[in-house]
């Protein structure tokens, strides 16, 4: 890939963060991170995964010392759970409430099925190019391999 194309690339993520900012207003106290926990613990769940902090800490690629934060606040405000694992009390399994099945309808299914139609002329395949490409470079530049100077 050109430099210039790199750079594209990088201007283009800016653009995606400032598209992720016009997102609608979450209600008081509530993160954006929320609304991805909520879906990364659904999804695993839907697998069939009883869901705990290293699960959602792997799958978002974060540490889990900020993961066990955001849990204990979502917690805190009713959108999640905690239980022990009833074979191993040392294991902790987390859950979505009702009241964080809720937010996550109102903001994901909602939201993002009224904005379905206005992206229409995107394909599935564009779509999905696009995330691959992102995903890699994430990955690329977050192995700290570049160096300058």
């Amino acid at each position: 890939m050109e430099p210039k194309t790199i750079k594209a690339l990088l201007d283009a993520c800016y653009l995606a963060k400032r598209i992720r900012d016009l997102l609608p207003a979450l209600p008081q106290g509530v993160t954006p991170a929320y609304i991805t926990y909520l879906d990364v613990i659904q999804t695993l769940q839907q697998q069939g995964r009883q869901v705990k902090i290293s699960d959602i800490s792997d799958t978002l690629n974060l540490p889990r010392p900020g993961v066990t934060r955001t849990v204990k606040e979502m917690e805190a405000k009713g959108f999640l759970c905690k239980h022990a694992s009833p074979s191993d009390g040392r294991i902790t399994y987390i859950s979505v409430t009702e009241a964080g099945k809720q937010l996550s309808q109102i903001y994901n299914e909602e939201y993002f099925c009224r904005l379905a139609p206005l992206l229409s002329d995107i394909s599935q395949e564009d779509a999905g190019r696009t995330i691959q490409t992102i995903q890699k470079f994430y990955r690329v530049m977050s192995e700290g391999s570049v160096c300058v100077g």
